[in-house]
């Protein structure tokens, strides 16, 4: 008896590590209790999750033994890692089809979640080097070019330096925003000729919420209110926080409009 129990329980810890890597990397509610499911009927349980932006709450039926369990999870930080996003939804329909055990799936649950991060300086690069082309697309000349590029890296690597201590995460972006429109607008003070507001525009683009508000529009199409809210409110908060450091760079450098 107590041989089941603790395996209901490790089953109900490892739905809830699979739901919380999905959660904090920007799945949407309804992907979550796509994998969530699919892998609960591999163990032989039945899973009833309750979602909430901060914690998982599952109530879990074993339906071999009837041993029930209901278990609470509080979420870390979310960082968005498509790439776990993916892995998980690989995982689960190989699981399906090759009718996985319990160890199958908590050994490549494990595996994933040890899967790194793209390196630091690549994600630096590769953003700066995005937001910049943004700018140049929207009509920005070279030199707009290269102060977004440089005013993004700053602002990102501002972002992730508050992140990496714990800051809050609105404050975190209010930062990064800050810092790089901030970077932008003084850089531009050294050509006069150039317009300030493509570049400074395009240079707060990185801190932009897209996944929460994209989510919080799928969780509504899909019926999960109360999570679509949630997200939308997070998303508006992020947005608040980068129109506040727009707003000081814009009153501090005289400038009228973006």
């Amino acid at each position: 008896m107590q041989a089941s129990k603790r395996l209901t329980e490790e089953m109900a810890q490892l739905l809830l590590k699979i739901s919380s890597m999905l959660m904090t990397s920007g799945a949407n509610t309804n992907r979550i209790l796509l994998i969530l499911n699919k892998f609960a009927a591999l163990m032989h349980a039945d899973a009833q999750v309750f979602i909430n932006h901060k914690a998982f709450i599952i109530s879990l039926t074993d339906l071999e033994n009837g041993d029930k369990i209901t278990e609470v999870m509080r979420l870390p930080a979310h960082i968005i890692n498509f790439t776990t996003i993916s892995a998980l939804s690989k995982a689960s329909v190989n699981a399906e089809k090759e009718r996985w055990d319990f160890e199958k799936i908590k050994y490549e649950i494990n595996r994933i979640d040890q899967i790194k991060h793209h390196p630091r300086i690549m994600v630096l690069f590769a953003v700066s080097l995005a937001g910049a082309g943004l700018c140049n697309l929207f009509g920005g000349d070279y030199i707009s070019f290269a102060v977004v590029f440089v005013a993004t890296f700053a602002g990102l690597f501002t972002k992730q330096l508050f992140a990496r201590n714990s800051f809050n995460p609105y404050i975190a972006t209010f930062f990064g925003a800050l810092i790089a429109a901030l970077i932008s607008a003084t850089l531009l003070l050294f050509f006069p000729s150039i317009n300030p507001d493509i570049a400074i525009a395009t240079s707060v683009l990185f801190t932009v919420p897209g996944v929460p508000l994209i989510n919080s529009f799928t969780d509504f199409m899909d019926g999960y209110i109360l999570t679509g809210f949630v997200r939308f409110m997070n998303g508006l908060i992020f947005v608040i926080s980068i129109a506040f450091a727009l707003f000081i760079v814009m009153y501090l450098f005289n400038i009228q409009s973006l």
